[in-house]
């Protein structure tokens, strides 16, 4: 069976190759207003609140894992009221490699893993795009495993600890995207692939990206009648199917062109067009450059 989830993920090409260690102690607030890298944060030991632009305040625990894959402003505090609401703290680098917020002395409240995600593919902002928002994890037994050995490994001075912590936080990462589902998530696939009927189309449209599919044919595969389809849909992934679906039409065509596989005429049939014109001028809008100039352009950058 198709998993679009998996497919995504490995389009996506995800590692965690930048972390810090954070620890709080009394009042602290930090803003960032940062757009670009996906940002991420572990929990593991106390709690904090976190505010994200768009999005209700949350209160993370230990064991908790937040990913923004297209990072908004947001604002992390500690869970002391801090006044005045604007207050802003500047971390403290320690001797030992952290970072520390609020009070310099005295026991922590809180220690967090967090920094920037690396996604290795070029078509990154467009796979984004089929991602929630925010994903907020809490209360799998697998995460928290993975949690634990992160704190463990980023309490301890052993060899290869930076090399150990990239590894457990990419494991984590796609972990915490597979974990991310029902109708808490934030709209996306992982929200997308909770429900059952929308799963089912979801699945065709990736199984099967070639063919010339109709917001009709997509409603019977969910047993769904077209209206009912496509405001399910639309309200669950947070775009509309026909956009959904030409979106990863449009990153399959940008990985097979770059890996050569077929000409132009070939990979428009591979992902749905009848002609090399009509993918041409589709692919020319979504990308910004014709299908055989952005060809030619990635055997110039290998």
């Amino acid at each position: 069976m198709i998993d679009p989830l998996a497919e995504v993920v490995a389009l996506l090409q995800p590692g965690a190759r930048f972390s810090k260690r954070v620890v709080g102690a009394g009042q602290w607030r930090v803003r960032r207003t940062e757009v670009g890298q996906p940002f991420y944060c572990v929990i593991v030991e106390g709690s904090c609140h976190l505010a994200v632009d768009g999005h209700d305040a949350i209160t993370l625990r230990q064991g908790d894992f937040v990913l923004i894959p297209s990072v908004y402003g947001f604002a992390m505090s500690s869970i002391e009221p801090v006044t005045p609401v604007d207050f802003e703290t500047s971390p403290v680098v320690l001797p030992n490699g952290e970072f520390r917020l609020g009070l310099q002395d005295g026991p922590t409240d809180v220690r967090l893993l967090l920094g920037h995600c690396v996604f290795g593919s070029p078509d990154a902002a467009l796979l984004v795009s089929l991602l929630p928002q925010l994903v907020h994890v809490r209360g799998e037994w697998r995460l928290a495993i993975l949690v634990q050995l992160l704190g463990e490994e980023s309490r301890e001075a052993r060899p290869a600890r930076d090399e150990i912590l990239a590894r457990l936080l990419e494991v984590l990462l796609i972990e915490a995207l597979r974990s991310a589902t029902g109708t808490a998530a934030s709209p996306g696939l992982m929200r997308g692939l909770a429900d059952v009927r929308l799963a089912a189309a979801l699945r065709q449209m990736h199984a099967h990206p070639g063919q010339a599919w109709t917001v009709a044919e997509l409603a019977k595969e969910a047993a769904l009648s077209r209206s009912a389809f496509f405001e399910r849909f639309s309200r669950a992934v947070g775009v509309a199917p026909m956009a959904y679906l030409l979106a990863w039409r449009m990153a399959l065509a940008k990985d097979l062109l770059r890996q050569k596989k077929g000409g132009v005429a070939q990979v428009a049939e591979c992902v749905g067009y009848s002609s090399a014109s009509t993918f041409s001028v589709a692919f020319t809008r979504h990308v910004g450059l014709p299908p055989s100039r952005y060809a030619q352009a990635q055997t110039a950058l290998a």
